[in-house]
């Protein structure tokens, strides 16, 4: 179930503004943005004019999505019922799945343990990122966290898993195995539930595996077929970060939430030299304040050279160009229950968001007329 803003009491004003707020479609990268609530049920194309023109739903929720090049969505639902705790931590998913243009089931894969990121790779095959349970010995000497009586005498890892369409694992990579314990401490404000909390699963174009650990602030390339770290950074430079994206130039676009960020939080979006770890191009709101989003977002470069940046927490999904100007500029409008245990709480938040040209494949020989979804636009759209 959606709600309107005006449903909500929120810190908001009740005028505040939601849906399309700013457009210059002269200076944007033309296409459709596909957005979904972060503990919802459904997944919206949307027009640069701010009008949904498709829609899917899965009564298992949609907490992630993209398209394939086939036109189907592949998501990850909600949180499953039980998985010895793991279903409480952020990210949580009980399954992946695959929908056609008419929200119909054509694939499945089910874990507990499946977790915030997956990627279908070219040979069909699909990357998953999974929660497993450490040993009490690793768990005993990893440093960092805040240290309570009731510590778990497990803490959950990272793993990588590659699947067959028949959920076959022909491959896997488990971090813990080439991370350090004292040189890779947790964040000293955070429990000790888990060790990295992976938020990001990627691959480069010769297919190593591009890796974001946000409880130590990491980010890395690791070389598939050794499991060593070809490249690792990230720890005192950004903080709590999301969405590393290989970049044409070979540099890494990250979004830095700044979560924890010592003096001020503000997050910002960086591209990364991973051969200097220079930063080479950066986006901060003005004043820093204005931008920030303590958990989930992305941004994605466009092929016109314009980044989509999707600031999470508060549903706002923006296009600025090289020169950091905002060329568009959208809010989400649809709100969802998702304080928990009872909690609520509704909230529009955004775990990633995509903009797809018309001549993507996916895209090819859809309809996506704004009309089929009239009653919708009338209620949020801006036209």
């Amino acid at each position: 179930m959606e709600f309107r803003i005006g449903d909500v009491d929120m810190g908001w004003s009740q005028h505040h503004p939601i849906g399309l707020i700013y457009s210059t479609p002269q200076y944007s990268y033309r296409g459709y943005t596909l957005i979904s609530n972060n503990r919802g049920r459904h997944a919206y194309l949307i027009d640069l004019d701010g009008q949904v023109c498709h829609r899917w739903q899965s009564d298992e929720g949609i907490s992630y999505c993209y398209l394939l090049d086939n036109g189907n969505l592949l998501l990850r639902t909600g949180a499953p019922k039980d998985a010895d705790g793991a279903e409480t931590i952020g990210g949580s998913s009980g399954a992946l799945l695959e929908l056609d243009w008419d929200s119909n089931v054509v694939w499945e894969y089910r874990n507990p343990y499946l977790h915030h990121d997956y990627e279908r790779l070219p040979n069909g095959n699909t990357l998953i990122l999974l929660f497993e349970l450490l040993s009490p010995e690793l768990t005993s000497t990893i440093k960092g966290g805040r240290a309570t009586d009731d510590d778990p005498k497990r803490m959950f890892g990272d793993v990588v898993k590659e699947i067959t369409s028949d959920g076959l694992v022909v491959y896997e990579w488990k971090s813990w195995e080439h991370l350090n314990p004292h040189d890779d401490p947790i964040c000293p404000l955070e429990d000790r539930k888990e060790w990295t909390h992976g938020n990001s699963l990627n691959v480069t174009p010769e297919g190593d595996l591009i890796v974001s650990y946000r409880r130590i602030s990491t980010v890395g390339i690791v070389d598939k077929n050794t499991g060593e770290f070809r490249w690792k950074w990230g720890r005192g430079e950004i903080d709590h970060q999301h969405h590393p994206t290989w970049l044409d130039s070979g540099n890494i676009l990250i979004f830095d939430n700044g979560f924890h960020r010592p003096r001020s939080s503000y997050s910002r979006v960086i591209e990364v030299n991973p051969s200097t770890n220079e930063i080479a191009w950066e986006y901060q709101g003005n004043p820093a304040i204005s931008f920030y989003s303590q958990a989930i977002s992305s941004s994605e470069r466009l092929p016109n050279g314009n980044t989509l940046i999707c600031e999470g927490s508060p549903g706002r999904i923006f296009e600025v160009t090289s020169n950091k100007e905002i060329v568009w500029e959208y809010i989400n409008p649809f709100f969802v229950p998702g304080g928990g245990n009872g909690n609520p709480e509704l909230i529009n938040g955004v775990f990633r968001a995509h903009r797809y040209g018309p001549d993507h494949p996916a895209l090819i020989n859809k309809e996506m007329n704004p009309d089929n979804y009239g009653n919708i636009n009338r209620l949020y759209s801006n036209l």
